[in-house]
C-alpha cells in the first residue's frame, strides 16, 4: 500500500511532505493527521531542517480537505468536534511552527486545503490552481481555524469576501487578494517552487529560527488558540445540523 504521506528531505535544509491519496484529490483522512503531526515533531527537532514544504500528488490537487467518505458517518456536535479539534491543532501548531513553513499550491485547494495552506507562513501556487472556502456550501464553517489564520495573513474585510462568497478563485486573483504569495509556472512548478524557496536557505539555522520568532512575536498566541476553538466549537455545532447532513449526501452521490 502507497504511502499516505511521502516525506523527502534534501541536504540544503527543505523537508517535502506530500500528501499521496491523488486519487481522492489529497483529502486528509485520520491517517494523514497522525502522520503530520509525527512529521511536525521530528522537523521541529531535526537540527538540520530549515524550511518545511507542504504539497499534494500529482498536478490537479494540493488538498480538498477532510475526506468526507471517511468523515460522513460523524453526527453530533461531539462526533464532528474530536475530529476538528485534532486537524485543528495541527494547524494551530503549523501557525506558530518554529522553522519556516510553505504550502507549495500544486493543484486545487478547497475547503480545510485551503485551511491548511493559510496555517503555513507562504503560499505559493501552480498557475492552473483554484483556491477556495468552499465550506458555505456544505452547510458548516471552517472548522480548523482557517477563517481565524486568514484574517491574520490577509486582513478581515479580504478574509470576510474569500469566506462569505464561497468562491473558487483562480491563483491570479488570489495573488491579487494577498492569499497567495507568488504564481508560478504549472508546467516547471517544482523547480519553480525551489528556486522560489531557495533564498529562504541561506542563512543559518540559528538565524533563521530567530527571525521566524521575530515574525510571531506579532502574534497573540492565546488569542488566537481562542479563536480557533470557537471556530472549532461553531463549526461542531453546524456539522450536527440537518443542512449539512443533506449536503454532504449529495456531495457523496456526485463524487
Amino acid at each position: 500500500m502507497d504511502k499516505k504521506v511521502i516525506v523527502e528531505r534534501e541536504p540544503n535544509g527543505i523537508v517535502t511532505v506530500t500528501i499521496n491519496r491523488p486519487t481522492i484529490r489529497n483529502a486528509i483522512d485520520y491517517d494523514v493527521m497522525n502522520e503530520l503531526t509525527v512529521i511536525l515533531d521530528e522537523v521541529e527537532s531535526h537540527p538540520e531542517d530549515k524550511v518545511l514544504v507542504i504539497t499534494g500528488q500529482g498536478k490537479e490537487a494540493f488538498c480538498s480537505g477532510g475526506d468526507l467518505s471517511v468523515f460522513h458517518h460523524l453526527h453530533t456536535k461531539e462526533e464532528a468536534k474530536e475530529m476538528l479539534m485534532k486537524m485543528g491543532m495541527i494547524l494551530y501548531r503549523l501557525f506558530f511552527f518554529p522553522k519556516v513553513t510553505v504550502a507549495a499550491i500544486n493543484g486545487t485547494a478547497v475547503g480545510g486545503g485551503c485551511e491548511l495552506a493559510t496555517s503555513c507562513d507562504y503560499r505559493i501556487a501552480a498557475s492552473h490552481a483554484k483556491l477556495g472556502f468552499v465550506q458555505g456550501k456544505l452547510g458548516i464553517t471552517t472548522g480548523w481555524g482557517g477563517s481565524t489564520f486568514l484574517s491574520e495573513r490577509i486582513g478581515m474585510a479580504q478574509a470576510m469576501k474569500a469566506l462569505v462568497s464561497c468562491n473558487r478563485f483562480n491563483a491570479e486573483e488570489a495573488h491579487e487578494m494577498k492569499i497567495i504569495d507568488s504564481v508560478l509556472a504549472k508546467s516547471n512548478f517544482k523547480a519553480e517552487s525551489k528556486g522560489w524557496i531557495a533564498p529562504l536557505l541561506h542563512s543559518s539555522m540559528p538565524v533563521l529560527k530567530t527571525y521566524k520568532q521575530r515574525m510571531l512575536d506579532r502574534y497573540d498566541k492565546e488569542n488566537i488558540k481562542e479563536r480557533v476553538m470557537r471556530e472549532i466549537d461553531e463549526c461542531a455545532t453546524l456539522w450536527a445540523s440537518e443542512e449539512h447532513h443533506v449536503a454532504v449526501e449529495k456531495f457523496l452521490r456526485k463524487s
